[in-house]
């Protein structure tokens, strides 16, 4: 269960209020600044500082308050005035243009409790009294949050709502071990996902995956490729057919070792792929800014961890998103990065990239069935 407050602005949040706040803030030590467009090394941060989440992805969507450590490092950040409103427990809000959106809104962890969060608090509430006459603060949950809000802001919950996931038939296609989709596999199991994964699909025969599948009672093929015997398009035409057999409203790429034709992703639009790199939100771009505010290239395609090492960079990361014809180019639904060393390996990279990935892909999962 779940809550979303409104807090009305007006006279409690005027200009002054706000300089007030901002001085409060170089009190503590802080150089506050404000962002309207999309601040790359804020969003790589965030996704950073509170992974897994797609948070960053709703800062994209409006305006945002930051602040920076003397050492120059994020502090905390308050987004504010997003436009999308496409999930449920927003929907009584959709025409009610006197209401602006507050958040998502957080301190790192080694700057809480220092006065900074509540600076942040009233210079985004401060900059929505200026278009609106109040804020939306959504999906609070926690007695002590709710009551938090209430005192700071003079909130009062206006609807409440459980957290229905969507409940979607997915079909997974894997070519190896499989460990993502155990880990979906798992989350089903425990009751932690609203899935029902109809098949799992591999284009190699010996694919461990299988077992994975069979051990779950779930539906599995081998849909192997003869280059010998059939064309690529023979081919993908008998995957289609395989893959709709199934009626799948969902599919899931997990380690999948083939390039889909755009004939495929026409028939099945609602398709998403975890890869083993931090992608930036600008399909087109060819470098990434981290957490640090360092650029690396940008390592798309099927062998982005050994590029990822052979390059040298300091972050490596995983990134779940849309698919499109474009090579790992699609929309991004949650990504995290990783801090990397000069001592690490591939086996150390995959070791370390699978649990993260593995967050990754959950959480895309739950904002896929939230918003679609």
């Amino acid at each position: 269960m779940a809550v979303n407050l409104l807090a009305p602005l007006g006279e409690r949040y005027r200009a002054e209020v706000r300089d007030a706040a901002l001085q409060s803030g170089r009190n503590l030590g802080y150089q506050l600044e404000r962002v309207d467009s999309p601040d790359e090394r804020l969003c790589a941060w965030i996704d950073w500082e509170f992974a897994p989440s797609w948070w960053s992805s709703e800062v994209r969507d409006g305006s945002a308050w930051y602040a920076l450590a003397p050492d120059g490092s994020i502090a905390g950040f308050a987004g504010f005035g997003a436009s999308d409103r496409s999930y449920h427990w927003l929907q009584a809000y959709r025409k009610r243009p006197d209401v602006g959106i507050f958040g998502p809104y957080g301190v790192g962890e080694a700057h809480r409790k220092t006065g900074l969060g509540q600076v942040l608090l009233v210079v985004a509430l401060c900059d929505l009294a200026e278009r609106f006459r109040w804020a939306l603060i959504p999906a609070v949950s926690g007695e002590r949050l709710i009551a938090s809000y209430e005192e700071r802001t003079a909130a009062h919950v206006a609807d409440s709502y459980d957290y229905a996931l969507r409940p979607a038939r997915a079909l997974i296609l894997a070519s190896g071990d499989g460990s993502n989709a155990q880990a979906v596999i798992d989350d089903v199991q425990n009751g932690d996902s609203s899935l029902d994964i109809v098949a799992v699909i591999t284009n190699r025969a010996d694919a461990r995956v299988r077992e994975r599948a069979q051990e779950a009672g779930i539906a599995q093929a081998a849909i192997v490729w003869d280059r010998k015997a059939e064309s690529r398009a023979v081919y993908d035409e008998r995957l289609t057919v395989a893959v709709a057999r199934y009626e799948p409203e969902l599919i899931l790429l997990l380690g999948w070792m083939h390039l889909l034709p755009p004939a495929f992703l026409e028939r099945f639009p609602e398709t998403i792929n975890v890869h083993p790199a931090f992608l930036p939100f600008d399909p087109s771009a060819d470098s990434v800014v981290m957490p640090d505010g360092s650029a690396i290239p940008v390592f798309r395609g099927a062998r982005a961890p050994e590029a990822t090492l052979a390059a040298g960079v300091a972050w490596g990361g995983a990134s779940v998103h849309r698919v499109t014809p474009a090579t790992d180019r699609g929309d991004i639904l949650v990504r995290t990065p990783l801090l990397l060393d000069a001592q690490t390996t591939l086996d150390g990279f995959r070791e370390r990239i699978h649990p993260i990935e593995h967050a990754a892909v959950t959480k895309a999962i739950r904002r896929w069935c939230l918003t679609t």
